[in-house]
């Protein structure tokens, strides 16, 4: 899979994409992972990629023609590693007021209607290598565990990341896919996007070191996951249950489901309400249900 981001502050991924299983995924070949730098694809000597909002109010809007033209640029490419950015404009050139001071209809503004123009007249036959698009916004789809297993499969994913107040409307028309996390603000896109990324491969094969590793966690089959044990039996006076030391596995099989049951039911009842469960399992549950009355 290859999976890219484009945003402000690529730097921000160095740490999590170059750790752990993201590392792993990357050395086996299963994960194509890079980084873009937004301000590639600037004009002015400041690369500005913020401007004041129109109608006025506090903070910086991220400006959609450098986006534009950074899409038009990635969809173009062509084969693993082998996008370039745009070259560095000259220091003369396009010299424009920096975020904090520029107005919104700055000295690039021929430049910004142009890419917007350009992105409209896209070639038909560059379908093929169009990346599945991912904004991350309040006003996306609740990321969850079947979101992420529908991104596993695609064989390459973008995602364009905000920061400071939000992003010009008119770039989502890009999007294949608007995410929200939860009802809460990050201070940048690329700290979602994260998340999302690392949900997103730890679903490719061979990534986790067991190969069913991913099917027995938590939200994989609707319901939480089981507890956990290891060495020692007993530690400060706290046992290990005893069905897990007995060798039984069809025991074993069986209190890690009720258990997985149990611990949904009585923290995320909500992940229950129309789930279709086995006779056995509603029976289960229908027995925690009248315990104490």
């Amino acid at each position: 899979m290859i999976i890219e981001t484009l945003s402000t502050f690529p730097d921000m991924y160095e740490s999590v994409m170059g750790a752990s299983m993201m590392r792993i995924a990357q050395e086996k070949g299963i994960l194509d992972f890079k980084a873009h730098d937004l301000r590639d694809w600037t004009h002015d000597r400041h690369r500005t990629t913020d401007d004041e909002p129109y109608g006025g109010g506090d903070g910086l809007v991220m400006k959609c023609a450098p986006i534009f033209e950074a899409y038009e640029s990635l969809c173009d490419a062509t084969g693993k590693g082998s996008i370039a950015a745009p070259a560095e404009p000259a220091q003369g050139e396009g010299a424009a007021a920096s975020a904090e001071q520029a107005p919104c209809e700055g000295s690039d503004s021929d430049a910004a209607e142009q890419a917007l123009r350009d992105a409209s007249a896209a070639p038909a036959d560059r379908e093929a290598s169009k990346p599945y698009t991912i904004f991350l916004a309040p006003q996306g789809r609740r990321f969850d565990d079947a979101c992420a297993c529908e991104l596993a499969k695609q064989d390459r994913l973008l995602f364009i990341c905000g920061h400071y107040e939000g992003i010009d409307e008119r770039a989502y028309t890009l999007a294949d896919e608007v995410i929200s996390l939860g009802d809460y603000v990050l201070t940048s896109g690329e700290l979602a996007s994260m998340v999302v990324i690392d949900a997103v491969v730890r679903k490719l094969p061979g990534v986790l070191g067991a190969e069913t590793g991913a099917l027995d966690e938590s939200f994989a089959d609707g319901l939480l996951e089981y507890p956990q044990y290891t060495r020692p039996a007993t530690f400060n006076g706290m046992e290990v249950p005893a069905v897990l030391l007995s060798g039984n596995h069809g025991a074993v099989d069986r209190w890690r489901r009720e258990q997985s049951l149990e611990r949904t039911y009585r923290l995320r009842p909500d992940l229950l309400e129309g789930m279709e469960l086995p006779d056995a399992d509603r029976a289960f549950l229908q027995s925690l249900s009248t315990e104490g009355r």
